[in-house]
């Protein structure tokens, strides 16, 4: 067996991730107290909605230029996004629980979706490193003896 590729369902998701980030990205950076009052928002802090927008504009933005990319680029990503969308579930749970706007549901599903993608392909990584090569199940004249 020879090293793990990355799945070509993963390098779609990626850019399907890329696309959503930056759709998202874009009209809070420009547009914050717009954007998140039109979603029921009434506590504001357009600089945090900014930082918010740059971190989406840096994990999409990479998604998208390492789209081609080996299996290392693809588990540090990975790595990065798992991270990033648990944090953001609980992050979001927690703000529920003290009265975010009903928007903030939409969110949580978004990411709790990307999350199990995300997990999911992080188990499937570690799985085929650790699988057996063709050589290690094969087994040696001394042992067929």
């Amino acid at each position: 067996m020879s090293a793990p590729q990355v799945p070509p369902t993963l390098r779609i998701w990626f850019i399907v991730h890329a696309v959503v980030d930056l759709v998202v990205a874009v009209p809070l950076f420009v547009a914050p107290a717009a954007v998140l009052r039109h979603f029921g928002w009434t506590c504001i802090d357009p600089v945090s909605t900014r930082i918010a927008a740059a971190a989406l504009f840096a994990i999409g933005g990479q998604s998208f230029l390492g789209r081609n990319d080996g299996v290392q680029t693809y588990r540090a990503m990975l790595s990065l996004k798992v991270l990033w969308s648990i944090a953001a579930v609980v992050g979001l749970v927690v703000s529920i629980g003290e009265g975010a706007p009903p928007a903030a549901w939409a969110f949580l599903c978004l990411f709790i979706t990307f999350s199990g993608v995300w997990v999911h392909h992080a188990i499937r990584f570690r799985q085929l490193e650790r699988a057996p090569t063709d050589d290690a199940a094969t087994p040696t004249d001394d042992a067929a003896n």
